[in-house]
């Protein structure tokens, strides 16, 4: 049942339709009368090429280009960083991460956002939406003092979601247990779990001390408890009856989001569905080993399709499809070795996760924000490819104008409107576009990419080269100019001082503001 659209998205998208020789009356006509459901499946680690749609050898992903091939999908889209925590803060919030210090946290980091900033889900809840989290959170919970044997908080439910089923963290991090809106599922008061990233708690064994328990070796950071025979970064005690099974998450995360549209499928709802693959540790359900020619990590990559396609069904099934417009995409670039020897390197065969891009997770280059972006909303959205350019950020302002929510002063200061984008109207979206990774910042303008040079005397992280990740850190400016060198491997900065010298201002300028 479609519900009531704002005025002013009525009347941007009928007149953009109308320009649109393809679009069908029908078309026209439920443009005047969708409010959709909106489901934003945000994957973990999933690089630009790690989809059949977007070239991938040796793994099958049926369901999710089923998507890409009815809807619009982007080649040119990008996460705000190259890493999962400030990528999360961007797109629920719309300010670029850098903003609030936000870099990859700890188990028990405190809350990120904290109750009163306006957030995605906040903006929704006012305008009618159910919201809900499911799957992977990391970013914080409580005040830096949690005890995980009573109410965690503040969190999801502080922050605009109604629901929230969580992994407090990543799945490499203790606590390894699930958190259900305040409370950890199947908590034990006579078996209290204590947590600590400093000092060894409990009784649990480690990697570290053990590692012939292990299934698969780990390096020094994640070799502290054993769950589920993978070490993890961190220790914990306690717990046992709360303790996850790692095989079990496409299952259990799959299930509560199925079970959160369900319960509101007659009304508008919003579903941040926050996917733990193909994050590591990498441990797929039996049932979908040895289901790629990659290892667990493309293993992993089926694993993630069966979930999507899960909720596609789901909503044909309800019979709203029609009415819900999916977000599918990727927190950043991918990674191989993570801090595990999954085989991951060693099985990649000629498949390139990036893509035709250089770098990964973690790096200023391209492959490590460039990342598979697919919306999907049948009867509305036609099948194109898109060489628009988008950012997540920008996901907050142009799901308010669905809404007709005009964004007020300090309510996501980065994020700018790409509706028309979005939904396959229009190739032009941004001009410009942000870069954040570990170890260096970037903007683009049109094709040219500037690469800010380190200040003298910083040095590339020593866990990026364990990992064989270029940062992208250089004590020089690069300047690449995509259109032609979409590899960034030539740097034109030399013969282009004035070009320099625009865009390093244009980024010093927005490091200090927003936009509004």
């Amino acid at each position: 049942m479609y519900k009531a659209l704002g005025v002013c998205f009525s009347v941007l998208l009928c007149s953009a339709l109308v320009s649109c020789q393809n679009q069908t009356t029908e078309r026209r006509q439920i443009s005047d009368l969708a409010k959709p459901n909106i489901i934003i499946i945000y994957i973990d680690d999933l690089g630009y090429g790690d989809l059949g749609s977007y070239g991938a050898i040796g793994v099958r992903t049926p369901n999710v280009d089923k998507m890409a091939n009815g809807g619009v999908r982007f080649t040119d889209a990008h996460s705000s960083a190259a890493t999962c925590t400030p990528s999360r803060y961007s797109l629920l919030t719309g300010e670029y991460a850098f903003r609030n210090n936000a870099r990859v946290l700890p188990g028990d980091a405190p809350a990120l956002i904290q109750p009163g900033k306006p957030t995605l889900p906040s903006m929704l809840q006012k305008v009618g939406y159910t919201t809900g989290v499911v799957g992977k959170w990391h970013l914080g919970l409580g005040d830096g003092n949690v005890d995980w044997n009573d109410s965690v908080k503040p969190g999801p439910l502080e922050i605009g979601f109604d629901y929230s089923f969580l992994m407090p963290a990543t799945g490499d991090r203790v606590p390894t247990v699930y958190l259900e809106g305040h409370k950890v599922v199947d908590a034990d008061s006579n078996d209290p779990i204590v947590v600590d990233y400093r000092n060894k708690v409990g009784e649990r064994q480690t990697g570290q001390e053990n590692p012939d328990l292990l299934r698969y070796a780990a390096d020094p950071g994640h070799s502290k408890t054993i769950v589920n025979g993978i070490s993890r970064i961190g220790y914990m005690g306690g717990g046992e009856k709360a303790l996850w099974v790692d095989e079990e998450f496409p299952d259990v995360f799959t299930e509560k989001s199925v079970e959160f549209i369900r319960k509101n499928k007659d009304n508008p709802f919003f579903l941040f569905y926050s996917f733990h693959d193909i994050h590591v540790p990498r441990l797929p359900h039996p049932r979908f080993k040895g289901q790629s020619d990659m290892g667990w990590r493309g293993d992993a990559i089926v694993q993630m399709d069966w979930m999507t396609g899960q909720i596609i069904n789901e909503l044909e099934v309800l019979g709203i499809a029609n009415e819900t417009l999916i977000i599918f995409t990727s927190d950043n670039g991918p990674i191989l070795n993570d801090g595990y020897e999954d085989g991951a390197v060693e099985k990649l065969g000629n498949h390139n996760p990036g893509g035709p891009y250089r770098g990964a997770k973690y790096s200023i280059y391209e492959a490590g924000t460039r990342v598979p972006t697919i919306a999907y909303w049948p009867g509305m959205i036609d099948s194109r490819v898109s060489g628009a350019l988008i950012s997540q950020t920008d996901l907050y302002a142009s799901l308010a104008a669905i809404q007709g929510h005009d964004l007020v002063a300090g309510e996501a200061v980065d994020s700018q409107n790409i509706l028309p984008a979005l939904l396959g109207l229009t190739d032009k979206a941004r001009d410009t576009l942000f870069y954040e990774a570990v170890a260096a910042v970037a903007l683009r303008k049109g094709n040219l990419k500037y690469i800010a040079p380190a200040p003298k005397g910083k040095k590339n992280p020593k866990f990026l080269a364990r990992k064989g990740v270029e940062s992208g850190l250089s004590f020089e400016p690069q300047l690449y100019d995509l259109s032609v060198d979409p590899g960034e491997t030539e740097n034109i900065a030399p013969e282009n001082a004035s070009k320099v010298k625009i865009l390093q201002a244009e980024l010093e300028k927005l490091m200090v503001a927003g936009i509004r």
